[in-house]
């Protein structure tokens, strides 16, 4: 069985070495990423899991039928030529120019639309479809990734969703606020103007812009609004439920890149110093992920390959340390190596061993390390994702000014040096506010997801958050009446992984909104390979985990219930800061 899992692994990263290259992953992370009682916790949960009930199957087919043609069409009140020739400044009242409106069938689902290109005062750069006769008075606004800087409309996590490619949406997005040269370009951050942009206002702006928009071309005003994002997506969703609570009625956030400013600085640079080797170079090299990922799964692995649970996996990498004297360290990690694996596992801390982010890699998510902390073969770790992504913040988007000199090592891993860059930057940047109350008050439904293979942004931070939410809101049933959490296993960064990765969040949430149906469980799925065998898995709310019935193919969703997990998470994670439920002042 060891030597099938290390074939498999093997195969899986010889896949990625093709797939990936650091110029190509630039381009995939600004497009693709763009790149919503008196009773114990323990009965709150097990009341969960019991009503858990029906396929994921099954609903996932009901949800996507039901949310199409729900509302009446509504054709424009005017051309998409005349509509370019409008003084939409004066007509919203917001400093706005149109660059362009012209007709397309460009569109994700290749429908009819009036597409728009402008841009909102200082540098918020937009475009937005809106369909000529397919319009059913829904308007969707879509996130993006990395640190933005280019627009890029695209639906997160919405496999055949039948409003969208049914030009059923009014869709928008907008490079949040800056223009960027690459996905990771944080010089935007002299200008504190576009901080706050960034920040927390670019996505209200949007939404209260298109708007009204929407009601000058087709004289009436959108009946519900969506927003879909994941990774710095996911974070303009909860910045939109945190602090504009009104802007839409249902929220997708995948992989949320929420507590912000500790991820970027101590998550990032921890894994980037932990592999940095002399001159550069890794000291954990990418033949090695194939040898460590077949043994974690050895170890904590499920009959379908895959680590389900690995809150639960206690795994030491120590266990494949390659003997002294040994000929060959081919496929074993030499004392180094163990060291840096360890140091991934334990996540940032500072010299008394506090974390400074709630998070860890996770096991099970080590062949989804290239690129973001190792390199392909042959490349230096300045090839990588996580240290660009550190430098940039440090120099650009910590402190309250800036510093193109500082590198890596400049970063304070400790509780002071916290304090300061948190005082700095934090209110402007992190969207950790546990209390939704307002969201919730005003009908919204909050949809999290985030892969349990997730190699960028820790989904221990996500569950830590929603445990927050929990805490804020009134307990687990109280919060899942408008917000829930749906963790992937296998999955990496958004998709992709191992693992069942594609579902349709979308209809799900507009289900929700629309007729008051609370997800009871997501479909997921892929095309089975010999690397990734398994063809689909049910994800259910959080804590609840598709656990295998003990009969029938491990492949297939069929083969799955929801039960809780045998060893529950304790989500209230020790470290340096908090999710505080105190407004931001900005």
């Amino acid at each position: 069985m060891a030597d099938r899992m290390l074939t498999v692994a093997r195969t899986r990263i010889a896949g990625l070495r093709r797939q990936l290259s650091w110029l190509a992953l630039i381009a995939v992370l600004a497009g693709a990423f763009c790149l919503a009682g008196p009773a114990s916790a323990t009965a709150q949960r097990g009341a969960g899991a019991a009503r858990a009930s029906g396929t994921a199957a099954t609903s996932t087919a009901a949800a996507q039928s039901n949310a199409a043609d729900r509302l009446g069409l509504v054709q424009p009140a005017l051309t998409c030529s005349q509509l370019a020739t409008l003084d939409l400044a004066g007509m919203t009242g917001m400093a706005v120019s149109i660059a362009s409106a012209a007709s397309t069938t460009a569109t994700l689902g290749g429908w009819a639309a009036c597409d728009v290109h402008g841009n909102i005062a200082p540098q918020e750069q937009f475009e937005a479809f809106l369909p000529t006769s397919t319009w059913r008075q829904l308007y969707l606004q879509t996130g993006c990734g990395g640190f933005c800087g280019s627009v890029s409309i695209s639906a997160q996590q919405a496999t055949g969703c039948l409003p969208l490619t049914g030009g059923q949406f009014v869709m928008a997005s907008d490079n949040e606020g800056h223009f960027g040269t690459n996905a990771f370009d944080g010089t935007f951050g002299a200008d504190p103007q576009l901080r706050e942009d960034f920040g927390h206002l670019s996505e209200h702006l949007l939404a209260v812009f298109m708007k009204k928009l929407i009601s000058i071309y087709y004289g009436t005003p959108a009946t519900y609004s969506f927003f879909d994002g994941c990774s710095q997506g996911g974070h303009e969703g909860l910045m939109e439920a945190q602090q504009f609570p009104r802007d839409f009625n249902g929220i997708v956030a995948g992989a949320p890149a929420s507590i912000t400013q500790p991820l970027n600085v101590w998550y990032q640079a921890w894994n980037a110093l932990a592999n940095e080797g002399p001159n550069g170079q890794p000291i954990l090299t990418a033949d090695k992920l194939p040898v460590l990922h077949a043994a974690v799964v050895k170890a904590c692995g499920q009959l379908n390959g895959l680590v389900m649970d690995p809150m639960t996996c206690t795994f030491d990498p120590a266990s494949i340390q390659c003997p002294a004297g040994a000929s060959s360290t081919a496929n074993c990690l030499t004392a180094a190596q163990v060291t840096v694996v360890r140091k991934l596992y334990e996540g940032p801390r500072d010299a008394q061993g506090t974390l400074m982010y709630p998070g860890w890699q996770l096991p099970g998510s080590e062949l989804n390390w290239l690129p973001w902390v190792v390199p392909a073969a042959g490349a230096g770790t300045s090839t990588t994702i996580d240290p660009n992504i550190a430098l940039n913040t440090i120099r650009y988007l910590a402190y309250r000014g800036i510093n193109p000199t500082l590198g890596l090592n400049d970063i304070p891993f400790t509780a002071a040096g916290f304090q300061q860059i948190m005082n700095a930057s934090g209110n402007t940047f992190d969207a950790t506010n546990p209390d939704l109350s307002a969201f919730r008050d005003a009908g919204g439904k909050l949809l999290l997801y985030h892969g349990l293979a997730d190699p960028a942004i820790s989904p221990v931070g996500t569950i830590a958050y929603y445990q927050a939410v929990e805490d804020q809101m009134g307990g687990l049933a109280a919060t899942q009446k408008f917000a829930r959490l749906f963790l992937i296993p296998g999955m990496s960064h958004c998709s992709g992984g191992q693992g069942p990765n594609s579902f349709d969040a979308l209809t799900t949430v507009i289900n929700w909104v629309e007729q008051g149906t609370a997800p009871d469980s997501l479909l997921t799925t892929q095309t089975p390979t010999a690397a990734n065998p398994v063809q689909s898995l049910p994800a259910y709310p959080y804590p609840l985990m598709a656990t295998y019935n003990g009969t029938g193919s491990v492949d297939v969703v069929s083969s799955y219930h929801a039960a809780l997990p045998a060893q529950p998470f304790n989500a209230h994670i020790d470290w340096l800061g908090n999710f505080s439920a105190t407004p931001a002042n900005h």
